[in-house]
């Protein structure tokens, strides 16, 4: 119970990697605020029943004035926010010169100007306590780039350098900002992308998995929500009070090829 005492904030965190990285800090004792749309209520019992206090804010990450209000909502709720996870993000896969301009504007505002604003919001109170932990939840594509997603990949790699660029700002502090960079998880969106090659292809969804996972990720598995969340959980022990600015890929090999 190492977090026992701390607060973690995880944005889109009602499914997916978000939620297993809640249910990762709450076995350690971190009360948690959620954030994210769908099940809601399914998600924060989930967490509840681990035992730790648990809110919920419903800010559209794209709206720097809902984040504004979900940032004050956990301070005054919590006492601080500190644990900052900044998991939310949207997909859409499009040629450069098909993708629609409300989609790039929307993938760049919840992917990444959502962390700055969060981080910019927590990071006084985490440095007058001298002690915090920002984790941005980035991708393979933060490390390298596929077609039809220039977006997403030019999102990633933004939070890839403003994990660094932030990183360096608290260096001498008790505040330390790293980013988890995974290959292929199988969350609701990546289901959907196996849901609609099958479709596409005309094969089975265990075939659409086996040739999604071929092409990139040569382990051939996918990484686990749960393992994400055990990686958070290191990221915020004192073993990692050194590990600053780091983007780590957990990956399958998929950016060693």
């Amino acid at each position: 119970m190492m977090l026992k005492g701390k607060t973690a904030l995880v944005t889109g965190s009602t499914s997916g990697i978000g939620l297993g990285i809640a249910q990762a800090l709450a076995r350690q004792g971190a009360q948690v605020v959620l954030n994210g749309f769908g099940d809601v209520e399914a998600a924060r019992q989930s967490v509840e029943r681990l035992g730790v206090k648990t809110g919920y804010h419903g800010a559209d990450m794209s709206k720097p004035a809902e984040i504004e209000d979900m940032m004050r909502y956990a301070e005054r709720e919590f006492g601080a926010v500190d644990i900052l996870v900044n998991n939310a993000g949207i997909q859409h896969v499009a040629n450069v010169e098909d993708f629609p301009v409300e989609k790039w504007d929307a993938i760049l505002a919840i992917n990444l100007s959502s962390a700055f604003h969060t981080t910019r919001l927590a990071l006084p109170a985490m440095k007058q306590r001298n002690w915090g932990r920002i984790i941005n939840v980035a991708s393979a594509h933060g490390l390298v780039a596929s077609a039809q997603k220039s977006a997403y990949v030019a999102a990633k790699h933004g939070i890839v350098g403003f994990t660094k660029a932030v990183a360096l700002e608290t260096a001498t502090t008790g505040v330390t900002v790293n980013a988890i960079c995974p290959g292929w998880v199988l969350t609701p969106l990546v289901q959907k992308q196996v849901d609609d090659r099958a479709a596409r292809d005309g094969v089975s969804v265990e075939e659409a998995k086996r040739r999604l996972l071929g092409e990139k990720q040569p382990s051939l598995q996918f990484t686990t929500p749960e393992q994400l969340g055990e990686l958070a959980v290191f990221l915020c022990s004192e073993a990692a009070v050194n590990v600053r600015g780091v983007a780590w890929n957990v990956d399958g090999g998929w950016v060693a090829q």
